[in-house]
């Protein structure tokens, strides 16, 4: 099982294996969602794009920014504290490029960084369905936990039934794969769902080079893209009401050492982009 697993990642890798179409319904909020071999980007409307030309951070609170520097939630998690903007901080940008380090002070305490696209009141972006992507090249060493994940911005006093889909998490001691999954939170164990896939690639093949890692999420179906090419479908929870906020992140840990982590180690970001599904149109200039 694990060498015919291998051998799938390896083909997808290529091109030269991909799933059969899934299928979606007609129109999706009153439109035709592309969802299929291929991402079908005449039938995308980018609503949301950050390609780090400059950065555009605040701690928590967005204001006129993209991002925020922690989980609107207060639940930041990890071995190493995520850092607010400013002096020292995690972040920085050169030739386009975001740069989230994970570094270790003169007193063994690490900080690193998570960006979040919407803050604790809902302002900023967020997106019920559509389809989300990410260029990025991930960290060498282990204990390193990056992620780029989707997560539900709940409606005021509302905080079950909410959704969370985690298009990426890497494990810097298992440089061989990484693992997507999405959970439905919710205090109902009726309705408190999820699943957990770990995909096979080639050993730190995704820290060598940049790689994307996308999802789209339908009224019908979430399906998992590494390249664009899609690897897993699962069926959308019904109970998804919410608008998605974006989030990404350079954690350490999730309950694997650290002590052999490097100082510092970087998560290289090149875009985060998120298109809202439209009608197919005859006049297309192809992909990004």
């Amino acid at each position: 099982m694990k060498a015919s697993r291998l051998a799938l990642s390896l083909a997808i890798l290529s091109g030269a294996a991909t799933l059969a179409p899934p299928v979606v319904p007609a129109e999706a909020e009153g439109r035709d969602p592309p969802v299929g071999n291929a991402i079908d980007f005449c039938r995308l409307e980018l609503v949301f794009d950050d390609e780090f030309d400059e950065l555009s951070v605040a701690a928590r609170e967005i204001g006129d920014g993209r991002w925020i520097a922690h989980t609107p939630w207060d639940g930041d998690f990890g071995d190493a504290a995520f850092g607010d903007p400013g002096p020292d901080s995690p972040f920085s940008v050169q030739d386009g490029v975001l740069n989230i380090t994970a570094s270790k002070d003169a007193d063994g305490n690490w900080t690193s960084g998570l960006l979040a696209s919407a803050d604790d009141t809902g302002k900023g972006f967020g997106l019920r369905y559509g389809y989300f992507e990410a260029r990025m090249r991930l960290p060498t060493g282990p204990g390193t936990w990056p992620a780029f994940w989707l997560n539900a911005i709940p409606e005021p006093g509302k905080t079950d039934g909410t959704l969370e889909v985690d298009i990426i998490e890497y494990y810097g001691h298992a440089r061989d794969s990484y693992q997507a999954a999405y959970h439905l939170w919710s205090d109902d164990p009726a309705i408190q769902t999820g699943d957990l896939n770990t995909f096979e690639v080639p050993e730190g093949s995704l820290e060598d080079a940049f790689h994307t890692y996308s999802a789209a999420v339908t009224p019908a179906h979430i399906t998992f893209y590494l390249d664009r090419k899609p690897l897993w479908q699962v069926k959308t929870p019904d109970s998804h009401k919410n608008r998605l906020m974006i989030l990404v992140d350079l954690a350490l840990g999730s309950g694997f050492p650290i002590s052999n982590t490097p100082n510092p180690v970087v998560l290289q970001v090149d875009y985060i982009r998120a298109y809202a599904f439209r009608p197919a149109s005859s006049a297309c200039a192809g992909p990004p």
